[in-house]
């Protein structure tokens, strides 16, 4: 049972967080175009680390936002890395 839930907590985790991800990166996008008030790339960054680094790749590449922030990518691509390691050390714990 506890299998069951933290993978389906997790997963339900990264799309709620990704989702959120990718809705900032176009809001920001926009703000940004029109010189307006912008989402701290903190809090952008957070969002990756904590699940919604799936959301902060896409909104990267379809808002093209970001893309040349190497602080970006370093975090979005450490946090998948650390995040498959984590849910392979619950999944293999709970087997």
């Amino acid at each position: 049972m506890l299998k069951f839930l933290t993978t389906y907590g997790i997963l339900i985790l990264f799309a709620i967080m990704g989702i959120a991800t990718f809705i900032a990166y176009g809001v920001d996008k926009r703000a940004a175009k029109q010189h307006k008030w912008r989402i701290p790339e903190k809090t952008l960054l957070l969002m990756n680390i904590f699940g919604g680094f799936v959301g902060g790749w896409t909104g990267m590449f379809v808002f093209r936002h970001k893309t040349k922030h190497f602080s970006f990518v370093l975090v979005q691509t450490l946090s998948l890395i650390l995040w498959a390691v984590a849910w392979s050390i619950l999944w293999i714990k709970n087997l």
